[in-house]
């Protein structure tokens, strides 16, 4: 049966559209399984229906004229419990409905099961039988891998408008993906083809294939060109053997070996970019695994004439269009900081990416510039999407493709009542962030931009609570020089003079790697990241410590941080690198004061040795979002298991709560510069449980500010208390809303569906 499994998966995965594929489909099961009857109902979230999309049994004109509503005969009833269900007589089950368009009274046997993509119910696969037979387990299970091999190839259409819907002509699809920045956008997608690297190209479908076919062509000829002039150049410098090499290469890019294999992918459907990185990486896996060292060896060759062929191509194939439409949602397959930097700002509404995660660099960058995005849709293929009018919901990580009008008129209201309620929060940005009750509540700001993107802020903040040092790292090709550091952060440090701008040290590992220090780890966010990193790499560390201090002379503001601190050695490693460094510059003529000290509590392990790292740090700083994935054991950048991700979680919550407490008992001066700090409740929570400072990305400084201005000490404190006493994420997001809402302060929350 797996062999069958297997040869049937292939065939709907090579199927030219999803029409196809779902013929094939209902055919091959019903042969495999030898039942009279298969049949595949799409569950139409425009319509809250189920309808008949294929049918191999059923009479055909039923298929997209019947449908059911969720919970509506045994079709709907499998919907609704998302679970299979196998009867042998399926007429005598009270919930059986006859259809008379569809002639299923021939059949007595029922064996239904749901397709589900990422806990939401995508259609009903079904087989029936004229005779009672009770389908055995092995029948079962078949059917139930089908449909979580069709629940993927489903969405992916739906995301696409790759399926014909008759009951809804061009209807929307939804398609979900990592919340990574707030906001609403609606607008037009527009797709941007990957950086010019072989393992990063996207997959898209061809519009002009002879077009794709004469440009492959004309690269491959002047790549050839380029080859011929670098071994004339060479000839009278190295020896006969080694120039046969450029034969070699001329070998490889004649029409046999290279051009035909790849036209031949191009004509089965691939633009030539994406056909001449398939084959070329599957040519490269053959020769690196065979026994022969001379064969191994010409891998690196084919790898590197890949790559040449490519870089052709995509001068040819502009990465970014010329022109940019109003509104627009740019989309791609992973997308840079740079590649966003190319769309101009006032038309720049949204960024939508295959991968990526939450506190990616793109992420963070655009929750800084207010930017609504979503990351990590890992099942949304490319090819098509661009065009399409969408819906972009970064409160939720949703994306509507081809919106309804009722759906996109909806969102279009929710847009207007935030801007309306950003122009009333703005008459008080520059009012002190002070409670009715008279307690003072610091906000300061999260940055790693430009100076001007927030230097505007000054006069509202309390300083910068962390300044991502990665930031400068990740734009150049190279680990930047002291000087090259020093220009940069004496820039922040000035701008905002006299108050504190709080400086993490290089924080790279996890999911920001560096182009020129890679880190492969199976599991990098339980790996080599932050001072682990750093403190391998003293000569990277010194260097930054040193120019902190540099571009700290004169002005004293400067506060250093430590991340994903695990124990105290870990501190006085990096304090004794400081103190290296400052007697180093003294040494130089360059006389500094030594900056106040933090931690990051990041690790929960940190929970635990408070005592002993406030006898060493000046101050701590809470990374909710860290500490809250540590906590929870969840990566809440894997869309599978994000919405496991949870900051009102009971756990959290109460880690927080004492976090609060034992700082007020050690006198240490305590913020919080995670996601937590950013949102109104939470902030709230926050300042009840003592935190004396909190930090937020400047886009969230007005809603925290108004609730802060608008509940007192006494009723934050309170609302701490309530809420400890819940026992469930849900319990806690309702008695959140439910209090905001008696102090009316409702509208400073996300929109609601």
């Amino acid at each position: 049966m797996l062999e069958v499994l297997r040869r049937i998966i292939q065939e709907v995965n090579g199927a030219r559209n999803l029409d196809a594929a779902l013929a094939t489909m209902v055919r091959r099961i019903r042969k495999a399984m030898r039942t009279d009857v298969c049949s595949f109902y799409l569950f139409d979230h425009a319509i809250d229906r189920l309808v008949l999309m294929e049918t191999i049994g059923l009479r055909a004109q039923a298929v997209g004229r019947v449908s059911l509503e969720v919970g509506e005969g045994l079709v709907g009833l499998v919907a609704k419990r998302e679970e299979p269900l196998n009867l042998e007589d399926a007429q005598a089950h009270p919930q059986f409905r006859y259809f008379e368009a569809t002639g299923e009274e021939r059949y007595s046997s029922f064996l239904g099961v749901p397709i589900i993509h990422q806990r939401r119910m995508l259609g009903v696969l079904v087989v029936q039988q004229s005779e009672k037979r009770r389908f055995d387990e092995e029948d079962e299970a078949f059917l139930v891998t089908m449909a979580a091999q069709l629940a993927g190839v489903l969405a992916h259409a739906l995301a696409t408008g790759g399926l014909n819907r008759p009951s809804i002509p061009g209807g929307q699809a939804r398609f979900t993906g990592v919340a990574a920045s707030p906001g609403i956008a609606i607008g037009e997608a527009v797709v941007i083809a990957a950086p010019a690297d072989l393992d990063s190209v996207a997959d898209l479908i061809p519009t002009d294939v002879d077009y794709e076919i004469a440009r492959l062509k004309e690269a491959i000829g002047r790549v050839r060109d380029e080859i011929r002039a670098a071994g004339e150049r060479l000839a009278s410098r190295i020896s006969a053997q080694e120039l046969a090499l450029f034969d070699v290469y001329q070998q490889m890019l004649s029409e046999a070996a290279l051009s035909q294999e790849v036209e031949k992918r191009i004509r089965e459907g691939q633009w030539a970019p994406g056909a001449l990185a398939d084959v070329v990486r599957r040519h490269v896996q053959y020769l690196e695994r065979v026994d022969d060292n001379y064969l191994r060896e010409r891998a690196a060759d084919v790898r590197d004439l890949g790559r040449r062929v490519l870089a052709h191509l995509q001068e040819e194939t502009p990465q970014t269009p010329d022109v940019y439409p109003e509104n627009t949602i740019l989309v791609g397959d992973e997308i840079s900081v740079a590649m966003l930097g190319e769309v101009p700002r006032d038309k720049l509404a949204g960024l939508i990416s295959v991968r990526g995660s939450s506190t990616s660099h793109v992420a963070i960058v655009a929750r800084a510039m207010g930017i609504p995005t979503v990351l990590g849709m890992v099942d949304l293929p490319l090819p098509r999407l661009g065009g399409n009018r969408v819906v972009l919901d970064g409160h939720r990580g949703r994306l509507f493709v081809r919106p309804s009008p009722e759906l996109e008129s909806h969102y279009q209201s929710l847009i207007e009542e935030e801007r309306a309620l950003m122009a009333v929060l703005e008459h008080e940005q520059d009012l002190p962030s002070r409670t009715p009750d008279g307690h003072d509540m610091p906000l300061m700001v999260n940055t790693g931009l430009a100076v001007d993107t927030v230097a505007s802020l000054k006069s509202r903040i309390g300083g910068v609570g962390l300044y991502r040092t990665e930031v400068p790292f990740m734009i150049t090709e190279r680990f930047p020089g002291e000087q090259e550091q020093a220009r940069l952060y004496r820039d922040q440090l000035e701008s905002f003079a006299p108050l504190p701008v709080v400086m993490r040290t290089l924080d790279i590992g996890g999911d920001k790697d560096l182009p020129y220090f890679p880190i492969e780890e199976a599991n990098p966010f339980l790996g080599w990241r932050g001072i682990r990193v750093t403190l391998d790499h003293p000569e990277v560390l010194m260097v930054q410590l040193r120019a902190m201090l540099r571009a700290s002379q004169g002005l004293d503001n400067l506060q250093v941080l430590l991340p994903m601190v695990t124990n105290v050695d870990e501190v006085d490693d990096a304090l004794r690198l400081l103190d290296r460094a400052i007697l180093e510059l003294g040494e130089e003529g360059v006389v500094v004061k030594r900056p106040r000290v933090g931690v990051m509590l990041e690790v929960p392990a940190t929970l635990y040795q408070l005592d002993a790292l406030a006898g060493r740090a000046d101050f701590f700083s809470v990374g909710s979002n860290d500490l809250t994935q540590y906590l929870l054991a969840v990566d809440r950048n894997n869309p599978r298991v994000a919405e496991l991700y949870d900051a009102n979680h009971p756990a959290v919550l109460a880690a927080m709560a004492r976090l609060g407490e034992e700082s007020r008992r050690l006198a240490m001066p305590t913020s919080v510069c995670g996601e937590m700090a950013g949102d109104p409740a939470g902030a709230l929570l926050l300042m009840g449980m003592g935190f004396t400072t909190l930090s937020m990305n400047a886009p969230s400084l007005p809603r925290v500010r108004a609730a802060i201005r608008r509940v007192s000490l006494a009723s934050a404190r309170e609302l701490v208390e309530e809420t400890l006493r819940l026992d469930s994420p849900h319990a806690v997001r309702r008695h959140l809303e439910a209090r905001l809402g008696e102090w009316q302060l409702a509208h400073l929350l996300p929109p609601k569906d």
